[in-house]
C-alpha cells in the first residue's frame, strides 16, 4: 500500500491525535482522522497551523516524517524518528566503519543510475538521448572525473532550452518547482533510510559538516528526474512563473504513487526508496557489494 502524504496548506488547523489518529481540527471541528500507520509524511504549510506535542510524538513513533514549510511554500525544516529500527546501533556502528573504496564503488552505482535516468527523461522530451547514454560507462569509482556535472550540463541545456535556464535554487522560474519536488523526495528517501536503521548523516559521498542528511541526498540522486520529468511537463502546461499554489504541490506530491521497475518488480516509488535503503543494509553489513537502484 502506498502511504499518504498528508499537506496542510489551503487552511490553518489545529492538529492532534486520538486513538492513534491524526484529527485535523478547523473552528472546533473535527474534519478529518487520518490513521497514522498509513502516512509517510506531514507536511506543515500553512503559517496558521499548529500541532501538539503528542501529536508529534505520535508521528514519530509511526516513522512518519514532519516537513514544514516558509511563506514561499519552500520545504525548510524535516523531524525524523530517533529509533526507527530495533537494530540501529549496529548498523550506524557498521555504517561509519565502511571502506572508503566500497564508497566510492556505491557512489559509482548511483552515479550511474542517476545519469540513465536522465537519458530516459531526455529521450522522453526530445526524442534523443545519445548525449548522456555515453557518459555512463565513462563514470569510475568515486567518479574522480565528476562525469556526474559533465551529464548535468548536457541535460539541463536540452531539457530546458528555452531561456538559458540554470540549475539555481532562488530562481523564480521552474526551480521553484524543482525545490519542492527535490524536497519531497529528500524527506521520503531520509525516511526510508532510518526505517531501515541507519543514520541519514553518514553519506558515501556528500560530506557537508552542516548538513544531517548527507545519505539521503546520496541515494535520492538517481530519483530526481523523475521529479524533473514532472516538472518539465508542469511548466509546459502552467509556464514557469505561475505561483507554487495547492494544485502545483499536489501535483509534485502525487509523485509518491508513480511505479519503477525494480528487477522485475513493479513498486512506487516510495517501495523502491525502502528497497534502494534495505539493499544498502546488505552493503553495510558485508553481505553485498551492489546497492538494488531503480534502472530505466
Amino acid at each position: 500500500m502506498t502511504k499518504r502524504i498528508i499537506e496542510i496548506g489551503s487552511e490553518g488547523a489545529y492538529l492532534h491525535v486520538r486513538l492513534g489518529q491524526l484529527i485535523i481540527t478547523r473552528e472546533g471541528n473535527d474534519i478529518a482522522s487520518i490513521p497514522m500507520e498509513d502516512m509517510a509524511a506531514l507536511i506543515l504549510d500553512h503559517p496558521q497551523s499548529v500541532i501538539s506535542q503528542a501529536c508529534l510524538a505520535a508521528l514519530l513513533d509511526n516513522t512518519v516524517m514532519v516537513v514544514t514549510s516558509d511563506t514561499r511554500h519552500q520545504p525548510t525544516g524535516m523531524l525524523l524518528p530517533l529509533a526507527a529500527n530495533t537494530l540501529q546501533t549496529e548498523r550506524f556502528s557498521a555504517q561509519a566503519s565502511l571502506s572508503q573504496p566500497l564508497r566510492k564503488q556505491v557512489w559509482k552505482q548511483v552515479v550511474q543510475a542517476k545519469i540513465r535516468w536522465q537519458a530516459k527523461v531526455l529521450h522522453d522530451v526530445t526524442g534523443s538521448a545519445t548525449l548522456l547514454t555515453g557518459l555512463v560507462r565513462k563514470v569510475r569509482s568515486g567518479d574522480p572525473d565528476n562525469v556526474e556535472a559533465q551529464a548535468a550540463r548536457r541535460y539541463w541545456s536540452r531539457l530546458f532550452p528555452d531561456g538559458g535556464f540554470k540549475r539555481d535554487r532562488d530562481a523564480f522560474d521552474q526551480n521553484r518547482y524543482l525545490n519542492y519536488g527535490y524536497a519531497i523526495l529528500r524527506a521520503l528517501t531520509a525516511r526510508s533510510l532510518c526505517a531501515a536503521g541507519l543514520h541519514p548523516s553518514l553519506g558515501i559521498h556528500h560530506r557537508n559538516r552542516y548538513n544531517a542528511y548527507c545519505l539521503a541526498d546520496d541515494f535520492m540522486e538517481p530519483f530526481r528526474p523523475f521529479v524533473d520529468l514532472r516538472v518539465h511537463q508542469l511548466a509546459k502546461e502552467h509556464g514557469t512563473e505561475k505561483s507554487l499554489d495547492g494544485e502545483l504541490r499536489q501535483e509534485l506530491l502525487s509523485l509518491v504513487r508513480q511505479t519503477v521497475d525494480m528487477e522485475g518488480e513493479t513498486v512506487t516509488l516510495q517501495g523502491a526508496l525502502n528497497k534502494v535503503a534495505q539493499s544498502f543494509v546488505k552493503v553495510v553489513l558485508g553481505e553485498s557489494r551492489r546497492v538494488l537502484l531503480p534502472l530505466p
